[in-house]
């Protein structure tokens, strides 16, 4: 078995000195040890801290990032007229430039401390809204492009039915994202049965939105899947959203969906943006995950998630690239901070209860937040865990020179470029000296498909 060797490593514990970490056949850490040698040991140069859970994204779209920039003048820009955008771009997305996008941003991913990503999939059909002769045939060219990239994942198949509250027809935009229940659960059967038989990959259960499916949809789909499966569902994302739901039912949706549902720690609510403080206790309470997409949601003008208020209730939260329109931890966590900085006109605010490093503690809850809503053993270098880190950069001068309980906040506030030297997941380095091995083909099959999509 590998045994790898670090003189600085972020353990459960905090940062410990001389660690020896023993990693099987499988890539799950057996053993480790601190205060150690590196005798008979692969020497890790640089610090190494656990790698980041993506817990929600939308591959296809890292393709049009940047392109939703230019206002029109003769309406008001929102996340709807964004939407029709991206629905513009999916008429023609084939499963080839599917796998061709997917593995150029995991490869992002890993290069930005990601490495392991819950795919939210709903692009199942082809351009003309039919099944492929292969039902699983785009969830599998995600599945294929994790394997190239070297990054594990959770395949988020995604059941989606309906255009809004109240069981709306789904529009001809929709037409290759439609299933009813039954049809949807042989696509997670298939799915299930062939992502078993690769390593570090695994399947969850997912709901796009309350307006895109119905309670029925939801138990009947949970009666007859894996009682393990983590859950993910789109929630309360925007004002529109919530007006509506109250039109419709009454009830706000996060309420809504509490009143209707056992909701506990197998659920990821993404977003969540706009609750009220009955809806903020009641998820904290839950135990279930908040995925929140900070830079997303600033992109589309989603709002403000209540998380310091959330948090002190002992809330849990992950974090997610979703539309990458960047892909960043760095970036994802610091303006989880900076949007509260601006509100409340003062300085860390999010760990002013707790006190210490803002970056660690931010870190810290987004790594536990990650690893449950994906389902995996992931999420921190403790025994059973898989041997997913990150090696910081040990010739940077601030990696250098700083002490180990500095080096969270120097790395997340104070760089824009990232300090990640080395990447590993499951026991295998799949970036090393920042790049991937096969980085110029991937460069040069997302180059083409980009031509393909908006020529």
């Amino acid at each position: 078995m590998p045994v790898f060797f670090a003189e600085h490593a972020y353990l459960e514990q905090g940062w410990q000195n001389d660690v020896r970490i023993a990693v099987n056949e499988i890539g799950i850490i057996t053993a480790i040890e601190i205060n150690s040698t590196a005798d008979h040991a692969e020497r890790v140069e640089g610090p190494i801290i656990p790698g980041m859970p993506n817990l929600h994204s939308h591959a296809f779209q890292r393709a049009m990032a940047g392109l939703a920039e230019a206002a029109n003048p003769s309406q008001s820009d929102s996340f709807w007229s964004w939407r029709d955008k991206m629905y513009g771009m999916l008429d023609q997305l084939t499963p080839d430039q599917l796998r061709h996008i997917s593995a150029y941003l995991y490869v992002e991913m890993l290069k930005a401390g990601y490495t392991h990503v819950a795919e939210f999939h709903y692009v199942h059909h082809d351009q003309q809204g039919g099944y492929y002769a292969d039902q699983a045939e785009m969830a599998d060219q995600v599945s294929q492009a994790a394997i190239q990239a070297g990054i594990g994942l959770t395949l988020l198949p995604t059941l989606y039915s309906y255009a809004g509250f109240g069981e709306q027809t789904a529009t001809f935009s929709q037409r290759r994202f439609i299933h009813d229940a039954d049809h949807y659960l042989q696509l997670h059967q298939n799915l299930t049965n062939r992502i078993k038989q690769r390593h570090h990959q695994s399947v969850g259960i997912c709901f796009h939105s309350l307006r895109a499916v119905t309670s029925q949809q939801i138990n009947h789909v949970l009666a007859e899947t894996d009682p393990t499966l983590p859950i993910h569902i789109h929630i309360a994302e925007q004002q529109k959203e919530v007006a509506d739901c109250l039109s419709w039912s009454q009830q706000r949706p996060v309420e809504y969906l509490f009143n209707h549902h056992e909701i506990d720690t197998r659920w990821c609510l993404v977003h969540a943006t706009h609750l009220d403080k009955s809806e903020v206790q009641r998820l904290a309470t839950s135990k279930a995950v908040a995925g929140l997409c900070t830079t997303t949601e600033a992109n589309l003008g989603d709002g403000f998630f209540p998380l310091p208020e959330y948090l002190a209730l002992g809330g849990r939260i992950g974090i997610g690239s979703d539309s990458h329109i960047s892909v960043s931890v760095p970036e994802e966590l610091r303006w989880l901070e900076y949007e509260h900085r601006l509100l409340k006109q003062q300085r860390n605010c999010l760990s002013a209860q707790q006190g210490g490093s803002t970056g660690e503690l931010l870190y810290r809850l987004a790594l536990e937040g990650g690893a449950q809503a994906s389902g995996q053993p992931i999420g921190g270098l403790q025994v059973g865990c898989r041997a997913d880190w990150l090696v910081l950069d040990a010739h940077n001068p601030f990696v250098a020179a700083s002490h180990t309980s500095t080096l969270f906040d120097r790395w997340l506030f104070g760089h824009n470029s990232s300090l990640i030297r080395h990447v590993m997941v499951a026991g295998r380095w799949v970036i090393r000296d920042k790049c991937h091995a096969a980085d110029d083909q991937l460069a040069a099959n997302f180059t083409q498909t980009l031509k393909s999509l908006f020529s």
